[in-house]
């Protein structure tokens, strides 16, 4: 009775390790056991969420609520853990452009605020399975204490010039913030170019083409000046633009040796003259030479010789001449004009003060077809161009013309030469 006993309590304990040993071996083989194993069966277990990966971040600067915001500092946007879909300035109701980053990680503003102004932002950004953010700042940039402006702009709005036609920006005060002020500068034009500025001054700044301008297109150039800060405590307060036209090539030369002139409408040579230059002796009787751009033209000139400071009509050196179709190519009283006394030395001898003299016929042909810009080079004189005479500036080799540039590099000119999108220039 008792060995009966102990068989059927050996029984019971082998079939408790059986299953022990089983649970084990399930368990091994990766059935999920514990409370899983209580599943009802047919029921499958329930799946794991992946968790969502989080919003994007946005960061706007200037921050929302700022005041006093320095204009020339800009906007700027950027985005962490995600892309920028859509970022939309507004100031008194117009856009404002900018620039977005080309992984649309950050966006900024092409140009500087306006100042004491009011500014709104809006920012898209957009995480990885497609989840949007958006946020806003308002702000208001600072009221300046002095202002800077343009005093004038050559060549004029809507004028048709030569394509050696520089472009002078004269400013209202003295700039000494160069670079920044430069960076403000925008060329366009419709066929694709390159030049470069020069600092001839602290209120002025001249831009030259490496080459000449192609001809028969339009050039644009804007003073993106509002909100630039161009001294301490000293900022622009509206854009300036200027549209001109580049006309037809003319390009001249001059032999003072052969006593010639050869001019050529694009590219064709349609005129070749007997001239007289400057009958020389002194410096100030010779033709410069080298590359002269024109100035202006007028008819008629009252020609003296007071820009040598000789006035008294006693003076050998003295005279007083009145001139017709007269094209001025150097601020030392050079033109190409009309002098019928010297038709008999025109060919064959230099007999004038300096000028180019030319027929009647042959000058009014070409004051009718001249433009500010033109190119009249001439050859076989003493007495070099300085690059600062006149428009002079292709005197000057075109690697020391851009050393005078406040940023040291040149310009791709841009196009088409329509304007950009701007900010209203504000009052």
């Amino acid at each position: 009775m008792r060995l009966s006993t102990g068989v059927r309590q050996l029984g019971l304990a082998g079939r408790v390790v059986a299953l022990l040993g089983t649970a084990l071996l399930l368990s091994a083989s990766g059935t999920i056991v514990g409370e899983a194993a209580q599943t009802p069966a047919g029921t499958a277990p329930t799946a794991v969420q992946p968790k969502a990966p989080p919003a994007a971040r946005l960061s706007i600067t200037p921050r929302d609520g700022a005041r006093d915001v320095r204009p020339d500092l800009g906007i700027q946007v950027r985005a962490g853990g995600g892309r920028l879909r859509s970022v939309v300035v507004r100031a008194k109701g117009a856009s404002v452009p900018g620039a977005m980053s080309a992984d649309h990680k950050s966006w900024r503003t092409l140009w500087t605020l306006a100042p004491g102004s009011p500014y709104t932002v809006r920012a898209t950004a957009v995480n990885s399975h497609g989840r949007t953010t958006t946020r806003t700042s308002s702000f208001t940039t600072l009221a300046p204490v002095q202002t800077i402006g343009i005093a004038d702009v050559t060549p004029n709005d809507g004028e048709t010039v030569g394509v050696g036609m520089p472009i002078t920006v004269t400013f209202d005060r003295a700039v000494l913030n160069k670079d920044q002020v430069e960076k403000a500068l925008e060329v366009r034009s419709t066929k694709p170019g390159r030049g470069g500025w020069r600092w001839v001054s602290d209120q002025q700044a001249i831009f030259r083409t490496s080459g000449y301008w192609q001809p028969h297109q339009q050039v644009t150039v804007t003073a993106h000046l509002g909100g630039v800060r161009a001294a301490q405590d000293v900022y622009g307060t509206a854009d300036t633009t200027r549209s001109f036209r580049i006309g037809t090539a003319n390009l001249s030369r001059v032999d003072t040796q052969r006593h010639r002139m050869v001019v050529s409408r694009d590219g064709r040579r349609v005129r070749d003259v007997g001239i007289s230059a400057g009958r020389g002796g002194s410096w100030m009787f010779t033709t410069t030479n080298g590359v002269h751009a024109v100035m202006r033209k007028a008819s008629p000139v009252v020609m003296t010789s007071a820009w040598m400071h000789v006035t008294d009509p006693e003076d050998p050196r003295y005279y007083k001449l009145t001139v017709f179709d007269a094209v001025q190519i150097s601020n030392s009283g050079e033109y190409v004009h009309s002098a019928p006394w010297s038709v008999w030395a025109q060919g064959n001898s230099n007999v004038s003060h300096g000028c180019v003299n030319a027929s009647p016929e042959f000058a009014g042909w070409f004051y009718g077809i001249s433009q500010r810009g033109d190119i009249v080079t001439v050859t076989g004189t003493n007495r070099e161009l300085e690059w600062n005479n006149g428009y002079g500036y292709w005197q000057m080799p075109w690697k020391q013309w851009v050393k005078g540039s406040a940023l040291k590099q040149p310009v791709q000119v841009t196009h088409p030469a329509s304007p950009p999108p701007s900010r209203k220039p504000l009052r």
